[in-house]
């Protein structure tokens, strides 16, 4: 679990506890003889705020429809490094992971999902999106309007690492291809984020701890961020920040999943299954969109367009070829990330 504390209200709940009471009507008991059920959900760093509450709805809605407790703990981090530690063995009945490669790592590294996980679940088992955003200080003192002006000298740029944070991942990409398009090629794309990282003072583990170097910490001129981050900050620090929407980013598509081999020994499957379903049900899809992701259903769609402006969005697939390929080309140990950090 992140190990992080922050002094501010959305930064300081790291971890929940939910207990709450709920049968499983024309099922089978066997499997729920523990009650409350207990399920542990690891996550990534930004969805914190957002899984508080989702819980808490899922707890009553179970309630109703089974009367079976359940009780949801959260363990949050950077997305790479939550991947990990389930290969290591916590017991995560259900992975919320930032992107669909984290995920991935669980089929390769000892089995613990199956490996058609992404077709169990509507849209690729990802039932919200979100993008990367540009977040500065009020007034925007350093003019920045697009990835052009994160090069500039003089500009502090702060971002998680990519080696550990699937957010992080997302900015790479989002950045390289902005620089790709614009300058021509590979080579030009490589020489701009290399310019890009030279202006990283820090590479936290997280976007989370990225969030709290920009907010509380005041370093950095601009904070390569999840939308949703960014709408927290301006939550809670009002006009001290400002929300820079790029001119081109990329459809950030976090997934989720049961982990298969967790649910098998504990028991655990009908209840994370319907854990994970519920997220598509249009309660769940109201609660996303109010705590700024984008919703993928209708009705919450139009509910919240005015706080997701229209631009520019390229998905993994069609700019980089999927994530096994991203993995092994850009974040794989040698990989792009490294021949370019490693020499700044």
């Amino acid at each position: 679990m992140s190990n992080r504390i922050a002094r501010r209200p959305f930064l300081r709940r790291s971890f929940l506890v939910l207990a709450l009471t709920t049968t499983l009507a024309g099922a089978s008991l066997s499997a729920f003889a523990q009650n409350p059920v207990n399920l542990l959900n690891v996550s990534y760093d930004p969805t914190r705020e957002f899984y508080v509450e989702y819980n808490a709805a899922f707890a009553k809605h179970w309630k109703a429809k089974t009367g079976l407790d359940v009780s949801i703990k959260q363990s949050h981090g950077g997305s790479g490094k939550q991947a990990r530690s389930i290969i290591d063995g916590m017991d995560a009945d259900v992975a919320t992971l930032a992107l669909a490669g984290d995920t991935d790592a669980l089929v390769k590294n000892g089995g613990w999902v199956v490996k058609d996980w992404q077709k169990r679940l509507p849209h690729n088992s990802s039932p919200y999106t979100s993008t990367i955003v540009l977040v500065v200080r009020k007034g925007n003192p350093k003019g920045i309007k697009d990835w052009d002006d994160l090069i500039k000298p003089g500009v502090s740029v702060i971002t998680p690492n990519p080696k550990t944070s699937g957010g992080a991942r997302w900015n790479f990409l989002a950045a390289y291809e902005y620089a790709k398009r614009k300058y021509g090629g590979e080579t030009q794309a490589k020489d701009f984020i290399a310019k890009l990282y030279a202006n990283v003072p820090v590479l936290d583990s997280g976007a989370r701890g990225s969030s709290i170097t920009f907010s509380q910490r005041n370093q950095g001129d601009v904070f390569i961020s999840w939308e949703n981050e960014a709408h927290l900050l301006k939550k809670e620090f009002g006009d001290q920040i400002q929300i820079v929407v790029p001119s081109i980013s990329i459809l950030a598509e976090p997934a989720v999943t049961v982990v298969d081999k967790v649910v098998e020994k504990k028991g655990t499957l009908a209840v994370a299954t319907a854990y994970l379903e519920y997220l598509y049900s249009e309660e769940a899809q109201d609660i996303i969109g109010k705590n700024f992701y984008r919703p993928i259903s209708e009705k919450a769609k139009t509910k919240y367009a005015s706080a997701f402006p229209k631009l520019t969005l390229f998905t993994i697939d069609d700019a980089f070829g999927g994530w096994t390929k991203v993995a092994k080309e850009y974040f794989a140990d040698g990989g792009t990330f490294d021949q370019i950090y490693t020499s700044k």
